[in-house]
């Protein structure tokens, strides 16, 4: 992965600079779709390595271990382990304002049927919430009263395998801020919200609250910052980063915390 984010960056800047070492994060622009093609190529090169692409829909066991696994096409291979990488696919539902449908990122499929078959097994699952920004249109933004972030000019890899000094930055990213207008707008919609409508559960895999949520929980601040960053280089979306809006997926992810901590998805 930190290969293919140095192939593919768009700008690389490492935050927190006013402050110590210790608190230092490097942020990398990649380029998705770049990024994607960067990672197909490099498993379908990979010597001993056999892709089947396929929903999964069934884990079959014997003798209380994992046996095989089935397809959504009827297809069904014999193996002796499984990895689950699920992402935020699996029984995943989304929230855009009053909307709400069962869909993965982007419009993707949501595959269900899975986690009906980890259930059988006895595998608890946790229902989880994320927050995303949408994405806004270049030509609708006016950059000329942003500040400008320009990337580092002495960039420091994600790979250990990437020679310093090759890195070069292809893009600028933006910062702004909201003001009171905008909290107004927040506030007199805070009835929309998913969230504050109670149609929200599950439990957040880390505190990036939404973008209603800091208005109401940080009512003395009187404007909160967000990063305009570039999507790709052969795109005009924008990412409002700091601006996850009235907008919230869900997915559910096998646990390995017993479930009297953290209760099984109702759904």
């Amino acid at each position: 992965m930190g290969r293919a984010a140095d192939a593919t960056m768009i700008q690389m800047r490492m935050l927190n600079r006013g402050k110590g070492p210790a608190v230092y994060s490097p942020r990398a622009q990649i380029d998705r779709n770049d990024y994607h093609a960067y990672m197909k190529k490099c498993l379908e090169n990979t010597p001993n390595l056999h892709i089947r692409q396929a929903e999964v829909v069934e884990i079959g066991t014997e003798n209380e271990a994992v046996s095989s696994v089935t397809t959504a096409l009827g297809a069904c291979y014999r193996v002796g382990q499984v990895i689950i990488a699920t992402g935020t696919y699996l029984k995943g539902r989304i929230y855009v304002g009053e909307y709400t449908a069962e869909s993965g990122p982007d419009g993707t499929h949501a595959p269900s049927a899975l986690s009906l078959s980890l259930k059988k097994l006895g595998i608890p699952l946790r229902r989880f919430k994320t927050g995303t920004p949408a994405r806004v249109h270049a030509q609708s933004i006016d950059f000329t009263v942003m500040n400008k972030q320009a990337g580092d000019e002495n960039i420091t890899p994600f790979s250990a395998d990437t020679r310093e000094g090759t890195l070069k930055n292809r893009a600028l990213c933006h910062m702004s801020y909201t003001n009171e207008k905008t909290h107004e707008v927040i506030r007199q919609n805070l009835h929309r919200s998913p969230l504050y409508a109670g149609k929200i559960e599950g439990v957040g895999p880390r505190y990036c609250p939404s973008i209603e949520d800091k208005v109401v929980r940080f009512s003395d601040k009187e404007r909160h910052q967000l990063f305009i960053e570039p999507m790709g280089m052969h795109t005009q979306e924008m990412y409002v980063q700091g601006c996850p809006p009235l907008c919230l997926r869900r997915y559910s992810s096998p646990s390995t915390t017993p479930s009297r901590d953290f209760p099984m998805s109702k759904s």
